[in-house]
């Protein structure tokens, strides 16, 4: 499933957070159907984020996928664990949603893998199962990405911009022989 989904070509899935609340997360909580339905449901804790690949939804370098709310979002190498603050989600004004920020760890080392995890305030309606409410939709990446989230956009050097930035390099080199050497005492 993950890579594969039937848009149109030139469509690209890249929802801001309000609509993965709202159109998403809300219909999977509700028991609603979502069309189109091509994001998947995966237990968060047998996968690590590189092993995402063919198992999630994907777009660009990013993840999405919905699994159920866990106390301990440990994997077979590691383990998310959250930063900063949760930020409210809001819809025409009303508060609809939370987002919370995690890092992957390998043991104490911070990975540059990020998920961006929302969840619902409340149950939908009084006819949705309470189980159902535990929902959430993922959205992981690996910082630093350029088409991951706060990327610079994905530019990239052309191949006479890279031979210019080393001929440059080259010619500071070349006339400043002390600045070579602190280079390398760094």
């Amino acid at each position: 499933m993950g890579d594969h989904f039937n848009l149109p070509p030139g469509f690209r899935f890249y929802p801001t957070d309000e609509e993965l609340v709202v159109h998403f997360l809300h219909c999977k909580a509700a028991l609603l159907p979502c069309h189109p339905d091509f994001i998947p449901d995966l237990a968060l804790h047998p996968y690590n984020p590189w092993d995402l690949h063919g198992k999630a939804m994907r777009e660009g370098n990013k993840w999405y996928f919905y699994s159920r709310r866990t106390p301990r979002r440990v994997t077979e190498s590691g383990q998310w664990l959250a930063f900063g603050r949760e930020e409210a989600i809001y819809s025409n004004g009303q508060k609809i949603g939370l987002k919370k920020h995690l890092a992957f760890y390998i043991g104490s080392i911070k990975t540059n893998w990020i998920m961006h995890e929302f969840a619902l305030l409340d149950p939908i309606s009084r006819n949705t199962k309470p189980d159902f409410s535990k929902w959430v939709i993922c959205r992981v990446y690996e910082d630093g990405d350029s088409d991951g989230a706060g990327g610079d956009g994905g530019a990239e050097l052309s191949c006479l911009d890279e031979v210019f930035l080393s001929i440059d390099d080259d010619l500071d080199e070349i006339s400043s022989p002390n600045l070579m050497y602190k280079r390398k005492t760094k």
